[in-house]
C-alpha cells in the first residue's frame, strides 16, 4: 500500500463528464488499497472569467479583495469531485484551505506555503476517506485567504505531498509526460521515463510549462516523487505510465546512464535591452540592475562588451517582454545618473536552451551546440550558462529551425 497525492489541472476537471472520470481514476487507486489524497484545480476557464470580473469592477483591486473572488473556482471543484467520488461508493469530503489549514505568508495574489497541518487528514485517509482539497490557495497570518499565483495548484499538491510524507505525487494534466522538447514543433521528440529534479527545473524555468518552476523547487527540497501523467489515458498513475521527477541517486542506483543532453527547451517571453555607451567604471552594473530590482523586475541573460579604450562598455541583458516597457521607463529615468548614450530593445528574440546532467561529465556540448547553430546560419546574440544547461538568444524566426537541429544534433530523434 502506497499514500499517493493525486492532483488534476483544469482541463481534467473541465466539466462534469470530466469531473467524473477523475472520480473513477481516484476509485481505481483506492481499490489498489492506497491511501490517497485529491487536489484539485478550478474548472477550465473558471480562473480567467473571475479574474475578468475583478479587473471589471477594479482594475486597481485590493489584492486580499482578488484571492476571496479567485479562490472560489477550487471551493467548487472540491465539492462536485467529493460528490462524484461518493457516487462512486468511495467515502470522501472536502477540505477548504482554512479547514486544515493551508498557512501562507501574506503576499496576497502571489502568497507561499508556510506550513500544512495534515494530522487529522492523515487520521481520515488512515479510515479510508478520500479528501479533496484546493490548490492554489491558502490561509494568511491574518485568517483570510490567499492565493498562490498562476500554476500555484502544482505548488499545493507538490506541499501536501510532502507534508503528507506520501510515497508519490501523480500530476494529472492534458500531456503524458515530459518530452524531450515541443512535440507540435519535433514531431520526433520523445517522452522521457525518469527526469531529475535538477533537469526539470531548469526546463521549467526555460520555457517548458509542464510543471510550475515552484513546485519542482519544492520537490527537490522534500524529496518528493512526482510523476507527469495524463488525465486522459486509461493508464492508471499507480502503473507509472508517464514521466517520473527524482533524485539523480535513484536514476543511478537503477543502472541507468544519463543521457548527456535530456532536452531542449526554449522561450519566447523574452526581451533584449541594451544599454549603450555605458561609462566604465565599479559599481556601473549594480548601477543599472539597481532601479531594475526595485521595480520587481527579473533580469536573466547578461553579456558586457570589452571596453576598447577603457571610457565606455554596452551592457545586454534580457527581460520578460510583459516588463520590457517598465524596464525601459526605469532605465531612462536614472539616465542622467547613469551618464549612457540611449536604451535599445528587441522583441524579436527567444531563447533556446540544452539541458542535461551529463553535460557535468562531458566535454564539448557547448561546442556542438554552436557549430549546429552556425551551420544553419543562426546567430547567437547573447549566451549563458550553468552546471547542467546552455542557453543561448536567438532572433524570433530562428526558433523552430534552432530547435530542430540541436534536437538532432544531441541524438533525441525517436528512431
Amino acid at each position: 500500500m502506497a499514500r499517493i497525492v493525486l492532483k488534476f489541472g483544469g482541463t481534467s476537471v473541465g466539466d462534469t463528464d470530466r469531473i467524473k472520470n477523475v472520480a473513477r481514476k481516484v476509485k481505481a487507486e483506492v481499490q489498489r488499497g492506497n491511501e490517497v489524497a485529491v487536489v484539485v484545480s478550478a474548472m477550465s476557464g473558471a480562473t480567467n472569467q473571475l479574474v475578468k470580473w475583478v479587473n471589471e469592477i477594479s482594475p486597481l483591486h485590493d489584492p486580499r479583495e482578488y484571492d476571496v473572488v479567485v479562490a472560489t473556482g477550487e471551493q467548487v471543484t472540491i465539492g462536485l469531485l467529493a460528490m462524484a467520488l461518493q457516487q462512486e461508493g468511495v467515502k470522501s469530503r472536502s477540505w477548504v484551505s482554512w479547514q486544515l489549514p493551508i498557512k501562507t505568508d501574506d503576499a496576497y495574489a502571489k502568497a507561499r506555503i508556510v506550513e500544512i497541518d495534515t494530522e487529522e487528514m492523515a487520521r481520515t485517509m488512515a479510515a479510508g476517506e478520500v479528501p479533496v482539497v484546493p490548490g492554489f490557495q491558502g490561509i494568511s497570518p491574518e485568517g483570510r485567504i490567499t492565493t498562490l499565483g498562476r500554476g500555484g495548484s502544482d505548488t499545493s499538491a507538490v506541499a501536501l505531498a510532502a507534508a503528507l510524507k506520501a510515497d508519490r505525487c501523480d500530476i494529472y494534466t492534458d500531456v503524458d509526460g515530459v518530452y524531450t522538447t515541443d512535440p507540435r514543433i519535433v514531431d520526433k521528440a520523445q517522452k522521457i521515463d525518469r527526469v531529475t529534479y535538477e533537469e526539470m527545473l531548469e526546463m521549467a524555468s526555460l520555457g517548458s510549462k509542464v510543471l510550475q518552476t515552484r513546485s519542482v523547487e519544492l520537490a527537490m527540497n522534500h524529496h518528493v516523487r512526482v510523476q507527469v501523467l495524463s488525465s486522459f489515458d486509461e493508464a492508471l498513475g499507480s502503473d507509472l505510465p508517464g514521466t517520473l521527477v527524482v533524485d539523480e541517486e535513484e536514476i543511478m542506483a537503477q543502472g541507468l546512464e544519463k543521457s548527456v543532453v535530456s532536452g531542449i527547451a526554449f522561450a519566447k517571453d523574452e526581451a533584449k535591452i541594451t544599454v549603450v555607451q555605458v561609462p566604465d567604471r565599479p559599481g556601473v552594473a549594480a548601477a543599472i540592475f539597481g532601479p531594475l530590482a526595485e521595480a520587481n523586475i527579473n533580469v536573466d541573460m547578461i553579456v558586457q562588451n570589452v571596453s576598447v579604450d577603457g571610457s565606455a562598455t554596452d551592457m545586454t541583458f534580457t527581460v520578460p517582454k510583459a516588463d520590457l516597457a517598465r524596464a525601459v521607463e526605469r532605465l531612462e529615468r536614472a539616465k542622467a545618473e547613469l551618464k549612457f548614450a540611449e536604451v535599445k530593445s528587441d522583441l524579436n528574440v527567444s531563447k533556446v536552451s540544452v539541458i542535461g546532467v551529463g553535460m557535468r561529465s562531458h566535454a564539448g556540448v557547448a561546442l556542438k551546440m554552436f557549430e549546429t547553430l552556425a551551420a544553419k546560419g543562426i546567430n547567437i546574440q547573447v549566451i549563458s550558462t550553468s552546471e547542467i544547461k546552455i542557453s543561448v538568444l536567438v532572433a524570433a524566426e530562428y526558433t523552430e529551425l534552432a530547435v530542430r537541429a540541436l534536437h538532432t544534433a544531441y541524438g533525441l530523434d525517436a528512431a
